[in-house]
C-alpha cells in the first residue's frame, strides 16, 4: 500500500490564509469580507497588501452576504470568511435568497468547523453545515483535507463560476497532499489501492482513513482509501468504480451522518449500485466542550471508529 507521510502538520486554516495571499496578488478582481475574525480566518497578509480590496463588516453576517452579492454585480470575485457556524447557520436565508437563487459568484469560506473547533463548545461547533449547503441548489461544496490541499482550493475556486462553501478547520492536523498539486472540483483523489473495502473520506477524517487502512493491512485487510474533497458535485463515478471492485463502503466525515457525505454516498449506491454501507460520522448530536482530540475520541471520529467500521462492513457483503 502506497504511504504517506506527514510533511509538518499545520492548520487548514492557515492554508486558507496562504491562497488568499496568493490570489491578492495574482486576481485583481478577488476581494475580501470579514466578520470580525480577521486573525482567525488568517488573512492579515491579504489585507496589508490589498487593503483597498478588503471589507471589514463587523459582527454583521448576515450583511457581509449581502454586501458580497452586491460585489458580483461589479465583477469582483467576493470571499467572505468567518466561523462555519456564522458562515451557514445564521446567514442560511440572505445565503439561499440573495447568493444561491441569484446565483451570485460568492465565495463561503468558512473556519472553526466541526468538533475539532474544540474547547468553544457545542455553540460554535457547527456539525449541520455541509447538509445546509449542499442543499441549495447551484451551491459546490468543498471540504479540503489539509493545508496544501485547502491553499489549492482556496485559489482553485476563484476561476469557478457560481456560488462556492468552501469548508476548513482551526487544528493543526497533518499535511500530506503534494505542495504543487491540481485541484479539480468534483473530481475525487484515490489515495491508496484496495480490493477489501472502500473508505470514502472528507476533510479531518482523510488522513485519519490513511491510518486506518495502514492498521487494517497488517490484519490482512486491503482498503481503498479516497479523498472526497468535493461534496457536491460528488464524484459519483469514482465511488461507483470503487465499490463495484471492493464490494462495501465506510464513508467518514466529522460531520452528522444525517445529511452529510455519508448520505450522498448511500443516496449514489441506493440508485446506482446497492452495496453494504457503514458511517463514521457524528450520530444526531451536538458537541461539547472539550480538545480536538478528546472530542474525536468520544464521537468516533477517528481511525480506531473507521477501523473497527470497516470490520463490521466487511461481514455484510454478500
Amino acid at each position: 500500500m502506497k504511504k504517506y507521510t506527514n510533511q509538518g502538520s499545520k492548520d487548514t486554516r492557515s492554508g486558507f490564509g496562504a491562497g488568499m495571499t496568493e490570489l491578492g496578488r495574482t486576481n485583481p478582481k478577488v476581494v475580501a469580507l470579514c466578520a470580525d475574525l480577521v486573525g482567525s480566518l488568517k488573512i492579515d497578509t491579504f489585507i496589508k497588501e490589498n487593503p483597498e480590496r478588503f471589507f471589514q463588516v463587523g459582527i454583521a453576517e448576515a450583511n457581509m452576504m449581502g454586501i458580497a452579492a452586491g460585489l458580483t454585480i461589479g465583477g469582483y470575485i467576493p470571499y467572505t470568511t468567518t466561523f462555519a457556524n456564522f458562515s451557514t447557520g445564521r446567514v442560511y436565508d440572505q445565503i439561499r435568497q440573495s447568493i444561491a437563487y441569484s446565483d451570485k459568484n460568492v465565495k463561503i469560506c468558512a473556519s472553526h468547523a466541526g468538533l475539532t473547533l474544540g474547547e468553544d463548545g457545542a455553540t460554535h461547533q457547527i456539525l449541520e453545515d455541509l447538509g445546509l449547503m449542499k442543499m441549495l441548489p447551484g451551491m459546490t461544496v468543498i471540504n479540503p483535507c489539509d493545508f496544501n490541499q485547502t491553499k489549492a482550493a482556496t485559489i482553485a475556486i476563484a476561476e469557478h463560476e457560481g456560488p462556492v462553501y468552501l469548508r476548513f478547520g482551526r487544528p493543526v492536523v497533518p499535511n500530506f497532499t503534494p505542495e504543487d498539486q491540481e485541484f479539480t472540483i468534483g473530481k475525487a483523489v484515490h489515495l491508496t489501492e484496495g480490493s477489501d473495502v472502500t473508505i470514502v473520506a472528507t476533510g479531518h477524517l482523510v488522513w485519519q482513513a490513511l491510518l486506518a487502512a495502514e492498521n487494517l493491512e497488517k490484519e490482512g485487510i486491503l482498503a481503498e482509501v479516497i479523498n472526497i474533497h468535493t461534496i457536491k458535485p460528488l464524484d459519483t463515478e469514482a465511488i461507483l468504480k470503487s465499490v463495484k471492485k471492493t464490494g462495501c463502503v465506510v464513508t467518514a466525515e466529522e460531520h452528522n451522518y444525517l445529511g452529510g457525505l455519508g448520505e450522498s454516498v448511500a443516496r449514489t449506491l441506493t440508485t446506482e449500485y446497492p452495496a453494504p454501507q457503514a458511517f463514521v460520522a457524528t450520530k444526531d448530536t451536538f458537541g461539547e466542550s472539550g480538545t480536538p482530540e478528546q472530542l474525536m475520541e468520544k464521537y468516533g471520529l477517528n481511525n480506531k471508529a473507521i477501523e473497527q467500521a470497516v470490520k463490521e462492513v466487511i461481514k455484510k457483503k454478500a
